[in-house]
Order: structure tokens, then C-alpha cells, then sequence
């Protein structure tokens, strides 16, 4: 079975959602998303979006703030093109409905309520209470669900991407498996976007939702595209430490509006880590509590905002208190019990100001690509902006290039004739937790040369099991997720081996100083 459109989107979070509405009036688009539409990182986004509102902020200070946290390996002239946006994008933003919080000024005029965040000098980040994915995810996708030019394939998984033979640099399309069918089907497109988010699911212990599995990532590899700064894993500091709890994240806002972190007894501690204290950017936070944690041997570390008065608690962090009190911690009189989790993707596939990768046709845009905005860390409430422009700066690339034809030139069909069903699935699921467990333990928040090196063996082990599962049995959601999270491990410890220094996210013992000139790890595949 062959499907043909203009543009295929994989990923139907904010930037996938994003770039499909902006280009819907123009052309036919079709949008894969491996679960339900409405599951993925986006959704779980608490705390806001960046972007200059307030007459007191300027784009300069944003700049300079994304420069600062990105420790030295921003690109400059990218944190200046996505601050620049950031105004326009949100206002595109609020204009398809999403219910940013307000408030009334002195003179009773309405304005959006702004608040701040770590790394942050001035309150710049709009929010809809503490739910912002939610809002964002949720009006996108009603919009894309009643658009007649979008077509919404949920509970399809993309394979792999299909090269032309006269021109590699080209793309056919791509193979997808349909989920409720089970079978193999080919999307025949003009233009692909990889919009799958993250790989932070390549870690034990993990904010994100079950389809961050680095899919795009694998992917583009795969096509031959190169990846960069992959070593810089964002660990958030303060995923919700429970047995019931999940993956839930207790959002940085709290910090920025007075939470504090502390020890069981009431003890703050984040003064002897930086001068910034609770509102350190992400990664001194997390290696802080790391640090912590292991020197007095506790099970988690606490976040305390009980001394603010309970209804500004309730207005702001609503969704929090529900959460937390569901389970039995009442915010407005407790500290909140916090470890670190694996949060965000820093690096990937390489893009330039257009959103487009090493292949003409193909296009990367949110946590799946590498833009040069975040560096070696990411600054709060950077990401969904980052969605939002560069779906912007992708469609309009895109809609000067659509009077290409679509081609013709034949493409494979799926070849199962050699496969047969699993009977080994038991295989897949030991891959799965062993591949998590030493990536936590070997690749995680502290790293050395040591545990780079055990990490490597144990990858290229698994690689060749992996390989042999895929030639002899059909595919599942399990077999091509493992498949595609073991393809990002091993370009994390690829990157996290060239990089000689301690820089922002990535901390490794053998290394602790930084260099004086640091350059991007950019990762080249030999053959494709």
C-alpha cells in the first residue's frame, strides 16, 4: 500500500503540529504519529514559553541569557534568530487559541502573565497555569484534526526513510508500519519533516513519556545525515520522587516563584553549589542534588514552596497540587520529595536557520534537531519556542519549494518473504532494560572514560543481537524502538568520548576544566 502527499511530518507534537497547520493551506500534508496524537513531550511541558513581552526585557537579554546557560557552545546567530521570533511565534500562538494566563495591570488594563524561570533575568515566560504542553498540544491538535488538507495517521511508527537511487541526497519518502493493521506501508512525499522529539527514553529513569525513543534521530542517521552534541542529555532536577508517581515533573516554575531545595530536615543547600542558588540553570541544579544525594546516601532530595501562601500555590501550580495530593503530599504544607530524570535532547540531527538537514528534502525541526540555540545546555522554556520558530522558518523553505514534482521513481516494496513472527520476545525486553540501566549508571548525570568505555562495549554487543532479531523476525513497536534507542546510545557515548572537558550538561571526572575554544561534537557516519 502507497500513500502520497506533499509534505510528510513524523511527529505530532508541537513542532510537527505546527509545521503541519502552517503548511495545510498550501498543500496536502500528512501527519504520522506513532501513538495517539495527543501523547508525546509536548503534552507534558509545565512551564512555559520564552519570549519578550514586557517593555522592562529586551531580545538582547534573552540572547544573553540562552548564551549564558549554553555555556560557551550556542550558536550566536541562531539565539539571536529565535529570540528575534519568539514574539511572532507566540503571537501566531494565541491567535489559534491557546489560553496563555493573564492579568490586570495597575490601571486595570489585561495583560499575560509573565514568570520567570531558572537562567532567566527577567520574567519572560507566558504559561497556561502549570500546563502549558497541555494547552499548546491540545489546540493544535483540535485545529489539525478539522484542517482538510492534513491528513492524521495515528499509531503508525516510521521505519526508515527511502533514499533515491539516482540521488542519494534525496528522499522518496519513507516505510511506516501501521500498528492496528500490522503491516508495512510506503508514504511517497515531496518533503519530510522529522519532528519526534527526544531520547530520553535511552535512561532508566526518565520524564518523558514512552514514545521518546529518538526515533528522527535514528533515523536521519541511518539516511546519512550528521548529529551533533549528543552527549548533552538534560537531567531534570525535580521529577516527582514517589512509587505511584511516573514520570512526573514538578516544573521549574516553583523555583522561580520562591521554592526552595532542601535537605529531609529543612536544610537549603543550593548557596554552596552557585550563587544563584535555586535559580541555577538545570544542570548545576541536577548535579547538585546528585551530589547530595549520594554524599548523605538519601533516596531523594525535597523542593519547598509551603511558605507561600496556599491560594497563590492553588492559582499557579494547580495541576501540581492535584497531582501531589492525590498521593498523599499536600503542597501547601509539605516539601515536595525530587530526584533527577533524564529530560531533554540537546543535540541531534544538524539543521541550519531553515530547519534543513544534510539531505535536500528533508527537514528536522524541535528536540529531534540540533539548531545551535541550546549549546551545552538548554535554558528553561527555550524548547517549545525553539518548536514553534523553526516550524515556522521550515514551512516557509518548504512553500518556496513546492512546485518540485513529486517523483516516480519506483521504490521497494517491504520484503517480509525471509522473516517470520517472534517467538523470542523475552529477547527485546532484557535489550530494553539492560540498554537503560548501564546507559543510567555508565552515560548519566557524572560520567568518566571508564564508564564511556564500558558503555561502547556493551552497545556494540547489543548491536549485533539487534541486528540479528531484525533480519529474521517481523517488526513491533518494541523491536523498532529498542533498534532506534540503541542508534542514539551509541551516538551519545560516541559524542560524550570526544569531548576532552566538563562543559554544561556533560560532567566527566578524567575531565573536570573546560577548553579554552570549545567546538561542537559533530558526528559523521563513514558509509551509507
Amino acid at each position: 500500500m502507497e500513500d502520497r502527499c506533499d509534505l510528510l511530518v513524523i511527529g505530532s507534537g508541537a513542532a510537527g503540529l505546527s509545521l503541519a497547520l502552517k503548511m495545510a493551506d498550501h498543500c496536502k500534508v500528512i501527519v504520522l504519529s506513532k501513538s495517539d496524537l495527543n501523547e508525546g513531550s509536548t503534552r507534558y511541558a509545565q512551564g512555559g514559553i520564552a519570549a519578550v513581552f514586557d517593555d522592562s526585557d529586551s531580545i538582547e537579554a534573552h540572547v544573553n541569557d540562552t548564551l549564558t546557560a549554553g555555556a560557551g557552545l550556542c550558536d550566536p546567530d541562531v539565539a539571536k534568530y529565535t529570540a528575534s521570533m519568539a514574539k511572532t511565534s507566540m503571537q501566531w500562538l494565541i491567535g489559534e487559541g491557546v489560553p496563555f494566563d493573564q492579568e490586570q495591570d495597575a490601571q486595570g488594563n489585561h495583560r499575560f502573565h509573565l514568570t520567570r524561570e531558572g537562567g532567566h533575568s527577567h520574567r519572560r515566560i507566558l504559561h497556561a497555569a502549570d500546563a502549558t504542553g497541555q494547552a499548546v498540544q491540545d489546540t493544535l491538535a483540535d485545529s489539525v484534526r478539522h484542517h482538510p488538507n492534513i491528513l492524521l495517521f495515528e499509531r503508525y511508527n516510521a521505519i526508515d526513510l527511502i533514499r533515491s537511487k539516482s540521488n542519494p541526497k534525496h528522499l522518496l519518502g519513507a516505510y511506516v508500519w501501521n500498528r492496528k493493521r500490522e503491516c508495512v506501508e510506503i508514504i511517497r512525499s515531496k518533503f519530510v519533516a522529522l519532528a519526534t522529539g527526544g531520547a530520553s527514553k535511552v535512561y532508566q529513569y526518565t520524564s518523558n513519556p514512552d514514545v521518546a525513543s529518538g526515533d528522527g534521530i535514528a533515523m536521519a542517521w541511518r539516511a546519512g545525515c550528521r548529529v551533533a552534541n549528543m552527549e548533552f542529555n538534560q537531567f531534570h532536577p525535580t521529577c516527582l520522587f514517589h512509587p505511584d508517581a511516573g514520570n512526573f515533573l514538578i516544573s521549574e516554575a516553583l523555583r522561580g516563584e520562591g521554592a526552595f531545595l532542601c535537605h529531609a530536615d529543612g536544610t537549603k543547600f543550593m548557596h554552596r553549589f552557585d550563587e544563584r542558588g535555586d535559580l541555577a540553570p538545570r544542570d548545576i541544579v541536577a548535579r547538585a542534588i546528585d551530589f547530595e544525594m549520594k554524599r548523605l546516601g538519601a533516596d531523594c532530595m525535597y523542593l519547598d514552596i509551603s511558605h507561600k501562601p496556599s491560594d497563590f500555590i492553588l492559582k499557579h501550580f494547580p495541576n501540581i497540587y492535584r497531582r501531589c495530593r492525590s498521593l498523599g503530599i499536600d503542597i501547601t504544607q509539605q516539601a515536595i520529595p525530587v530526584v533527577p530524570a533524564a529530560h531533554y535532547t540537546c543535540g541531534g540531527v544538524m539543521t541550519d536557520l531553515d530547519a534543513r538537514t544534510d539531505l535536500d528534502n528533508l527537514y528536522a525541526i524541535g528536540e529531534t534537531a540540533y539548531t545551535g540555540l541550546h549549546g551545552a545546555n538548554r535554558m528553561a522554556s527555550n524548547s517549545l519556542l525553539e518548536c514553534i520558530v523553526f516550524a515556522h522558518a521550515a514551512a516557509n523553505h518548504i512553500t518556496q519549494q513546492l512546485h518540485r514534482p513529486l517523483t516516480n521513481e519506483a521504490i521497494p516494496a517491504w520484503d517480509e518473504s525471509r522473516v517470520t513472527d517472534s517467538d523470542e520476545e523475552v529477547i527485546i525486553q532484557h535489550n530494553w532494560h539492560e540498554l537503560r540501566l548501564f546507559m543510567w549508571d555508565y552515560v548519566g548525570i557524572v560520567r568518566t572514560d571508564k564508564r564511556l568505555q564500558r558503555a561502547q562495549r556493551r552497545i556494540q554487543l547489543l548491536e549485533q543481537e539487534i541486528h540479528d532479531y531484525y533480519s529474521n523476525f517481523r517488526v513491533s513497536n518494541n523491536l523498532l524502538e529498542l533498534r532506534n534507542l540503541l542508534c542514539v546510545a551509541k551516538l551519545i557515548v560516541a559524542c560524550a568520548m570526544q569531548r576532552k572537558e566538563s562543559r554544561g550538561l556533560h560532567y566527566n571526572l578524567d575531565y573536570p576544566n573546560q577548553l579554552n575554544e570549545p567546538t561542537p561534537t559533530i558526528v559523521v557516519r563513514q558509509s551509507t
